[in-house]
């Protein structure tokens, strides 16, 4: 295929199957001999667990056991590990309470898993289940994050006071209250960043296999990152040695964060195929991720900017309270804390922060990293805050930006929260955005909106985000308990073809494309001669997945290192059989080339020669022509941008609609353009989903999850969103990656949340509405303008 190298919209190679149904799911995979697995969940948010009984159950047809937590107990299971450690106020630990794979004692949320039912048909370990008997004692329960740290609030651990995991925070507390006390201006705003279900198209499935005559277990399973889960699985749970154990991640439909995490399911079935001595298969249903998937989030916030006359932002100061859930899921400490008071600087040059976060423990789904992790919910605090202070100064909302961005002259930028940014030109993409969206036209078409009855508003968002979470001993000292390098093999064959292993995953991401044209543009070769594998850890070598926008950039990276093994050895090739000096030979367009000369081999020759060396340079080299290599980023990418929305509001109904959305991003290099677009648009649709319509939401009395499937929760349709205008630039490209690349997969979502609720306040504000919370439903906005009258 022409053209199909770095900056090219190739088509993604792996819609076909997918667009034909002819992609591997995991609920797709059947073994032979396969029985079927059912959770028995609590119904119960809170609740001591008096006795369980399984008899009724274990006679029931078709079934051949039912386990309970003393079961996994008798065998040493452990329990599910959390992945970070973050360290409090004086150097204290957070608490890290047991999370068994079954409950032990008391049930903590809804779903909670308190058995498992293996059944020849998945009707009937349904059905068996339904004959568990679980004899509960009602316990109090806290839903809210408000209200989790009250001296009264029901306590979920015994080793978690007032159920806080940690108080945390990061900054200079002392220069920013020096800056509050000089301030022309201080503006505070109180907001709610509601919880949100993840609602990947393929809900999660597992399935577990154990090989007699080899010692091996094999989970199938949907995950993002296969070999952390056989590593945490392995080591921490079912104490399995590594090279016993395979986890197979085959195509999956979307995650989103979701499918980072290690779940009590994964463990379940594969503990359960060597005990029943059968493959058994477990697959949720959409009900059932609504209370056993982590969930998104959930931050209750209060800060306050301080400013001098002129409009310059002096200091920033904030206090969040995080809503863990009920246990710790795998990554959740490092949400709330290392991935979002670290972006509080945002765009701005604001000489002075400080950031303070509770993190509680409550009676719901735990809550872990959803599309974008702690960078919206910065984004969105500070965005929110940014217009306020426009509205309150008589600054115009472009102009206050303007007055405070980090110029591009002052790259590399030290923010006071501890980031390095090392490039962007902010002041770039946000004058590019207000010439497309025809700012200065605005005032006309809100006329024009009013006459029809309307209320209109604009909204911006400039943001930042830190992507593919560097490097890992800075990382390890800041309480992650793993690496967070990337690894590729570069593997050619005799005929000159091309298999590449990435420790990545694609789950929707396009891996199969865009890594494909890289080698393809790298190395020269068609990108039909380019096969990408990942997923199988009995294949790929370890790597660290798919999540945070890391897979260019980390992943990517990792690829050049190994093509650049594979050209350096490929030079040495060339140069024996073409009888010059190494330093003779140029690589370039497939071509191994002598220097001044016509003399040259392609890359397919060069391969075939490597595996069929009978003039080759044996005393020096190795046959074979395969590379690994590994690569620990220096630092985070940073992806930035500025979207701007229009709305209209129909002042009867409270109905919001998105009149227009403007998405200028840098996302350094691009690669596949497309595919970037794509993502773009995913991303928008999700905060959009987040701003106007989805809301997850406990009853305060009872526990109950009143929005468990989607007659109660709301998901964004293709009706709700307008067409988007995307534009990426790529005058600043990452200064510290051999391609330049940022990242792309989460930056929709973490723009468009306050850009869709800054339009909303903007339109509403013209009849006295300033303030309103996430999700601007019909409802809540009709309510708030109900309210403005009386």
């Amino acid at each position: 295929m022409a053209n199909a190298g770095i900056g090219q919209a190739v088509r993604r190679r792996e819609d076909f199957r997918f667009l034909t149904g002819t992609g591997t799911y995991t609920d797709d995979i059947d073994r032979p001999g396969q029985v079927y697995a059912h959770i028995v969940r609590s119904p119960h948010p809170h609740a001591q667990i008096r006795r369980i009984d399984t008899a009724a159950a274990e006679r029931a047809s078709g079934v051949l056991a039912v386990f309970t937590h003393d079961h996994l107990a008798a065998d040493g299971v452990g329990g599910l590990p959390c992945g970070w450690l973050v360290k409090g106020k004086g150097d204290k630990p957070m608490v890290e309470p047991p999370h068994p794979v079954l409950a032990t004692g008391v049930v903590r949320h809804i779903g909670d898993p308190v058995a498992i039912v293996i059944a020849a048909t998945r009707v009937q370990a349904a059905d068996a289940a339904e004959l568990v008997k679980i004899d509960y004692q009602m316990l109090p329960v806290v839903t809210s994050t408000a209200e989790a740290t009250r001296p009264d609030a029901p306590r979920l651990h015994t080793d978690a006071p007032r159920n806080l995991c940690y108080d945390w925070e990061l900054g200079d507390k002392a220069a920013v209250d020096a800056a509050f006390a000089r301030a022309a201006h201080t503006v505070t705003l109180d907001l709610v960043n509601n919880r949100l279900v993840a609602n990947a198209m393929e809900p999660r499935a597992a399935i577990g296999e154990y090989d007699r005559a080899t010692g091996t277990h094999t989970l199938y399973t949907t995950s993002q990152n296969p070999h952390v889960i056989r590593l945490l699985m392995g080591a921490f749970v079912l104490h399995i040695p590594e090279h016993k154990l395979r986890v197979v991640a085959p195509d999956v439909g979307g995650g989103f964060g979701s499918k980072i995490y290690h779940y009590a399911e994964e463990a379940l079935v594969t503990w359960a195929a060597k005990k029943v001595g059968r493959p058994v298969k477990w697959t949720a249903d959409r009900s059932e991720s609504f209370v056993s998937d982590a969930q998104g989030r959930d931050h209750v916030t209060s800060c306050a900017l301080a400013l001098d006359k002129d409009g310059k932002f002096l200091a920033l100061r904030v206090k969040t309270v995080a809503n863990m859930g009920g246990y710790l899921s795998t990554f959740a400490p490092a949400i709330p804390t290392y991935l979002y008071a670290t972006l509080l600087a945002g765009l701005y040059a604001t000489p002075a922060i400080h950031c303070e976060v509770q993190a509680v423990f409550t009676n719901t789904v735990p809550v872990d990293a959803y599309r974008g992790a702690g960078r919206p919910e910065a984004c969105y605090l500070l965005e929110r805050l940014v217009e306020k202070s426009a509205r309150q100064t008589g600054i115009d909302r472009a102009e206050i930006r303007r007055r405070n961005f980090i110029p591009r002259a002052a790259m590399p930028y030290q923010t006071p929260v501890a980031l390095q940014y090392d490039s962007g030109d902010f002041v770039a993409n946000m004058e590019r955005a207000l010439k497309v969206v025809d700012y200065a036209g605005f005032a006309a078409r809100r006329a024009d909106s009013a006459r029809r009855g309307r209320l209109r508003g604009i909204g911006l968002s400039t943001y930042i985000e830190a992507c593919g979470i560097a490097p890992s001993d800075v990382a390890g000292s800041l309480g992650a308990r793993a690496g967070l390098y990337e690894v590729a093999e570069i593997r050619f064959h005799p005929t000159g073809s091309v298999t590449v292993f990435t420790g990545t995953h694609q789950h929707g991401q396009g891996h199969e494309t865009t890594f494909a044209q890289l080698v393809s543009e790298k190395l020269g070769i068609p990108i039909e001669n380019v096969e990408i594998a990942h997923g199988d850890t009995a294949q790929i070598p370890f790597g660290m997945g798919t999540y945070g926008s890391r897979s260019i950039a980390v992943g990517g990276s990792a690829i050049v290192k190994a093509i650049d093994k594979i050209v350096a050895k490929g030079k040495k090739i060339a140069a024996h059989i073409l009888e010059v000096a190494e330093r003779d030979i140029e690589f370039k367009d497939g071509k191994f080339q002598v220097a001044g000369t016509d003399k040259a081999m392609s890359m397919g020759e060069v391969a075939f020669a490597a595996y069929v060396p009978h003039n080759y340079p044996l005393k020096e080299l190795e046959p074979g022509l395969d590379e690994t290599a590994f690569y620990d980023p220096k630092n985070f990418t940073f992806p930035n941008g500025c979207h701007i929305c229009e709305v209209e509001v129909d002042r009867e109904t409270g109905v919001v609609d998105i009149a227009r959305f403007i998405a200028i991003d840098d996302f350094g290099t691009v690669i596949n353009p497309m595919i970037v677009e794509g993502q773009v648009h995913g991303g928008l649709v999700q905060g959009i989903g987040q701003a106007l319509v989805e809301n997850c939401v406990y009853d305060g009395a009872s526990g109950q999850l009143l929005t468990g499937s989607y007659n109660d929760y709301c998901m964004p349709r293709a009706d709700d969103v307008p067409s988007f205008q995307v534009e990426t630039n790529e005058s600043a490209p990452c200064t510290h990656n051999p391609l330049g690349v940022k990242g792309c997969g989460e930056a929709g979502t973490i723009g468009a949340g306050a850009a869709v609720m800054n339009a909303v306040v903007d339109a509403l504000a013209t009849v006295g509405v300033t303030e309103i919370d996430m999700p601007a439903t019909p409802h809540n906005v009709w309510r708030a303008l109900k309210n403005a009258k009386t």
